[in-house]
């Protein structure tokens, strides 16, 4: 295994993606379109079926992947696989927050001998707070990379299905990083085709959207399992981006990314769309079934994940959430769903406002 693809060699850059999860996958197929990519997969049969097959059935059931995408079980292969040659690299992860601390420390020791000019952009797609801490991407990331400040990092996020990008379909993503060089890297590997590619230097806008925007589908499942209608569900998505917009700004997000890609737009895939995982556990919870059995069959979502997080975040900040708020008193107080949903009509009529 030598961490090279079919593509030819002498190609301005080269992509490695850590994390064969369905997202993994298909941003490593955008990037397999054009570059010689590789990703870096814990099983060995996600290894075999991508290599022999060109498929990922484990989480990308149905989908061909590109005759170019490699694959590895060996973080040595993904480092030759970047430094292979002289082209400029980009490296992104794939994992969840959970994985991010693990991840990023093996990272800052491997990178910490590496030239500064051969190190890769480094891009993370994982949405949410950290369970434990409370902290966004980015906050996990400065503190494990605190030795190397000077490695170019940021987010790629979006309204954005994992099967719709691999399947072709079209999709608009941000590229979020104060690095210019990064933005303009990340762009040049996944931008072309059906997907556009967008810049931002506001990292906590993009992280703040995605990591809430989870908990409001969770919200908006739990009205459409209540069978409540779209007028309710209108009126969720709405307050929704009020309660991301208050508490991006509270941690310093811009106001305008709200209503962009990874403010309005996920946050509209993701409270309506019907391969949102986040949605689908609020519709089964407003069916009457709990959050044990539910997790139980096999059922993950990010916003159950940080729910509990971003409240104690937004609480330190100063920042009201009502339907986070909501969200994890049923989640995790046991408060059944129409309760929770009488509790917020029943609050006090104010002044509408997105802050």
């Amino acid at each position: 295994m030598t961490g090279t693809t079919a593509h030819a060699t002498g190609t301005t850059l080269r992509v490695a993606v850590i994390g064969a999860g369905s997202w993994g996958t298909a941003l490593a197929c955008l990037a397999a379109r054009t570059w010689p990519t590789l990703i870096h997969a814990r099983r060995d049969d996600v290894v075999r079926n991508i290599r022999q097959d060109h498929a990922n059935p484990r989480y990308l059931p149905g989908i061909s992947l590109p005759a170019g995408l490699d694959a590895t079980q060996s973080f040595d292969d993904i480092f030759s696989h970047l430094t292979q040659d002289a082209a400029p690299s980009l490296l992104i992860l794939g994992v969840p927050v959970a994985g991010m601390p693990d991840t990023l420390t093996m990272l800052a020791q491997v990178f910490s001998s590496w030239d500064q000019d051969r190190l890769p952009g480094i891009v993370w797609s994982c949405k949410g707070f950290d369970a434990e801490h409370g902290r966004l991407p980015h906050e996990i990331a400065d503190a494990a990379l605190a030795a190397l400040p000077y490695l170019p990092r940021g987010v790629i996020s979006g309204p954005s299905f994992a099967k719709e990008v691999a399947q072709g379909l079209p999709v608009a993503l941000t590229v979020a990083s104060n690095s210019a060089t990064l933005r303009a890297r990340t762009t040049q590997a996944l931008h072309g085709g059906m997907a556009r590619v967008y810049g931002s230097e506001d990292v906590i806008g993009v992280e703040v959207g995605g990591a809430l925007k989870n908990v409001m589908a969770i919200a908006s499942g739990i009205g459409d399992g209540l069978e409540l209608g779209t007028n309710a569900r209108a009126a969720l998505i709405t307050r929704g981006l009020a309660e991301m917009t208050r508490l991006g700004l509270a941690l310093g997000a811009r106001p305008d990314t709200f209503a962009g890609l990874t403010g309005l737009g996920d946050l509209v895939l993701t409270a309506t769309g019907e391969l949102s995982r986040n949605r689908q556990v609020g519709i089964r919870i407003g069916q009457g079934q709990s959050l044990d059995t539910i997790l139980a069959g096999g059922m993950t979502a990010e916003g159950v994940r940080c729910a509990r997080a971003a409240l104690l975040r937004a609480r330190a900040a100063g920042v009201e959430l009502p339907i986070t708020e909501a969200v994890c008193r049923v989640l995790f107080e046991g408060e059944s769903p129409r309760d929770a949903v009488a509790a917020l009509f029943a609050r006090e009529a104010r002044a509408e406002s997105l802050n």
